[in-house]
């Protein structure tokens, strides 16, 4: 079984082998405390000033992970898999 830590999966970069895009870091993981898994990624992507609101944040399901490697974290995902925080902040928080 291999192992790594969330410190260590932060600084893998986010790469789209749909379409090669670069997609980011991983900043936040959502993860379900009764069974100890990752549900999703969160990967943090600025737009400008990242402190007058030009952050957009992407959550990738954990399904949507093909491959964690040494460089890279690998995912496939068509445009409608992955969604926003805006519409994850709609959700109830549990």
């Amino acid at each position: 079984m291999r192992k790594i830590s969330t410190r260590d999966l932060s600084e893998l970069e986010v790469v789209n082998i749909c379409n090669g895009e670069k997609i980011g870091y991983p900043t936040e993981y959502e993860i379900d405390l009764d069974c100890g898994q990752i549900l999703s990624i969160v990967v943090s992507r600025c737009e400008g000033f990242a402190w007058f609101g030009g952050r957009n944040d992407i959550v990738i399901k954990w399904d949507k992970i093909e491959c964690v490697g040494e460089d890279a974290i690998l995912v496939k995902l068509a445009g409608s898999e992955c969604y926003s925080c805006d519409s994850k902040k709609s959700r109830k928080k549990r």
